[in-house]
């Protein structure tokens, strides 16, 4: 691992070569997995580079940029003279010299990983060494204790948060805690102007060579905590921020940990971001939280939803502290340094926890949006099942719903017309042979690919939704199937018509 010094961020010409010399290479996310193939391609998302090391034994112009970018090996010379601009990238700073002769090897000063965009983008994800290949994992997998500035490359809650931000085209958007700048990158394709801040100085410098090997425009860059570096005057139309959420004693490792005590800073994040949000503007966090003694997990995140905003917050993973220790312990390597010292942190963290009465830690999503109602709406939920990436859409769409059903009220959505939803499924679970089923599930199968128990006259109403009828029409229809008082069912439906509505299993014609 190391924090040596970074390239230069003011050489555009440096840069624009380079990133032509990786692009005619094929130094992508396509051309890495045809050259690697899926097994070695998979192992580096677990820190495991053995597999791409021998795939690229060879000595064409990729497998030389694989080793030496990516894997973090020396080259000869004479590789790469014919494709890269050796001279102007050891002035910049992205390469140096290693070795003896006249000329030696070449070895990279960064690691940079190819990233394909949401829109077929070939962009690079520049970190610090060691830190490309399996995001947090590779940090210690030298052997070596993390650094504490060390600057992560792509890891998976950074492609989590960047699969469920809401993608619109907006003027301003706020990148909290940007690290290598992956959240600003995608930003930048659907905002006018992209402020990102960290508290790590060498986040914004590796953030703005991210920025530009990406092709990329600049962003405005902000040394700073959180929202210190905001003016108070400044408004946003959308929030994002991966931030050094973990739940720690104490703040060894700038990448993680936050420095406040317990989820205070997770807290703090989520309560400042409803002021500096504009009307209708998203606000969307990773987070984790504490499950203390004699506390509702959900009460507790209610309270942190800021006036003026609806909030939609997952649960999406639930570690007893015993767990969460040991994840991060071996996230820092902790564990392969001396026995005695690892087993003095986690009795430290488990000390943590017995001080706060906390049992566990949860892990998920938060999402904020700003709203003139009177009276927002708050879901707080627990769904550790798949999800279909990205959700981007399917969370626009939720608060979309929400709007939809605070403007109608019962009368309003019998008389309303609907259809089913893309690919709904129903299943039917009972006896063999048994006359009527026990339960009917419908099922989603993509977005949130949720499942909700229906009735029969749920069921019933939801396989006739093809907007040609009213909602009260079809009740009726069933009330007559099922010799039921037409009035009556029409009282006790719409409850379970808002919820079919809100998940997403129907929608207004």
């Amino acid at each position: 691992m190391s924090t040596s010094r970074l390239p230069a961020s003011d050489r555009p010409d440096v840069t624009a070569r380079l990133r032509d010399a990786l692009l005619g290479a094929s130094f992508t996310a396509d051309g890495l997995l045809e050259l690697l193939g899926a097994p070695a391609y998979a192992a580096l998302a677990r820190s495991e580079t053995v597999p791409a090391l021998r795939a690229t034994r060879g000595d064409t112009p990729l497998e030389t940029l694989v080793r030496l970018f990516l894997l973090q090996q020396p080259v000869p010379h004479a590789r790469v003279v014919d494709f890269l601009q050796v001279n102007a990238c050891l002035e910049s700073g992205w390469l140096v010299r290693v070795g003896a002769g006249p000329e030696g090897e070449l070895a990279a000063t960064v690691d940079v990983r190819p990233y394909g965009g949401p829109g077929g983008e070939d962009w690079f994800i520049v970190s610090d060494l060691g830190c490309a290949v399996g995001g947090a994992g590779g940090i210690g997998s030298r052997g070596t204790q993390a650094d504490t500035a060390v600057v992560l490359g792509v890891g998976g809650a950074s492609t989590t948060l960047a699969g469920i931000t809401v993608r619109t085209p907006v003027s301003a958007a706020l990148d909290l805690g940007t690290g290598s700048g992956i959240q600003a990158l995608h930003a930048a394709q659907h905002a006018t102007r992209v402020t990102a801040t960290d508290l790590n100085p060498r986040a914004l410098q590796i953030t703005a060579l991210t920025l530009a090997l990406s092709g990329a425009p600049a962003a405005d860059l902000r040394e700073g905590s959180l929202f210190e570096p905001v003016r108070d005057d400044e408004t946003f139309d959308l929030i994002v921020s991966n931030p050094p959420f973990v739940i720690s004693p104490g703040a060894r490792l700038t990448y993680r940990d936050g420095g406040m005590g317990g989820d205070d800073l997770c807290r703090s994040l989520v309560q400042g971001a409803g002021e500096r949000l504009n009307e209708g503007g998203f606000a969307q966090f990773l987070a984790n939280w504490q499950h203390v003694e004699g506390e509702d997990w959900q009460d507790r995140l209610r309270s942190w939803v800021p006036r003026g905003c609806d909030a939609w917050i997952v649960q999406r993973e639930v570690q007893d502290i015993t767990q969460y220790a040991e994840l991060w312990l071996r996230d820092a390597g902790d564990h392969r340094d001396d026995p005695a010292a690892y087993e003095a942190r986690y009795d430290a963290w488990l000390d943590e926890f017995e001080a706060r009465k906390v049992k566990a830690v949860g892990f998920g999503w938060i999402t904020l949006r700003r709203t003139g109602n009177a009276v927002p709406s708050v879901t707080v939920e627990e769904w550790p099942h798949p999800v279909e990436q990205p959700l981007g859409d399917a969370v626009r769409a939720h608060f979309e719903r929400l709007d939809y059903l605070r403007a109608h009220d019962d009368a309003a959505l019998l008389a309303e017309h609907f259809k089913l939803a893309g690919e709904i499924i129903q299943e039917q679970v009972g006896l063999p042979g048994a006359e009527d089923p026990e339960h009917v599930v419908l099922r989603q199968n993509r977005g949130m690919r949720r499942a909700t128990k229906v009735d029969t006259v749920g069921a019933g109403f939801a396989g006739v939704c093809d907007g040609s009828l009213s909602a009260g029409r079809i009740l009726d229809a069933i009330a007559q199937l099922v010799g039921e008082d037409p009035v009556l069912l029409r009282d006790r439906t719409p409850t379970q018509i808002r919820l079919l509505v809100e998940q997403g299993f129907i929608e207004p014609a």
